[in-house]
């Protein structure tokens, strides 16, 4: 039996290591799941300086959480970018893929209906090759 990859296999086959990275994160980044442990991180963050009994090491206006978040913000901008540009040209290679699957299915289709005319017009010489021996006969 041969070993048929789909279109999608074959794409996740030729990426980089940094492209296969950057689609990780951009899809962790865009799960509630993320959102969900930022947020827990975040109330935590501010009640454990808000109570912390010996130590603040980020008081209120929470700069450094601030910085934390310039700099993963700085971050995933430019992954979730390079991960919306690949989403565009594996769109465009699925897009042509399937244009050039169309193409073929259509010169299959149109080879099939010359087939298929050619023995409809076989049959109907054949009919009106039976009703010339009877009209003669008759």
């Amino acid at each position: 039996m041969a070993n048929h990859k789909t279109w999608h296999e074959h794409h996740q086959a030729s990426l980089a290591f940094g492209q296969r990275l950057a689609d990780s994160v951009a899809q962790g980044m865009g799960s509630w799941r993320f959102i969900i442990i930022q947020t827990i991180i975040v109330i935590l963050w501010m009640a454990l300086n808000v109570v912390g009994f010996c130590y603040h090491w980020d008081v209120y206006p929470y700069i450094l959480l601030n910085l934390v978040f310039s700099t993963q913000a700085a971050y995933a901008a430019p992954i979730i970018m390079m991960a919306q540009n690949r989403q565009g040209e594996r769109d465009r290679a699925q897009a042509n893929a399937d244009y050039e699957t169309n193409c073929e299915a259509k010169k299959e289709i149109e080879e099939l209906l010359e087939k298929l005319n050619s023995i409809e017009i076989d049959k109907l010489d054949k009919i009106l090759e039976i009703l010339q021996k009877m009209d003669k006969k008759a």
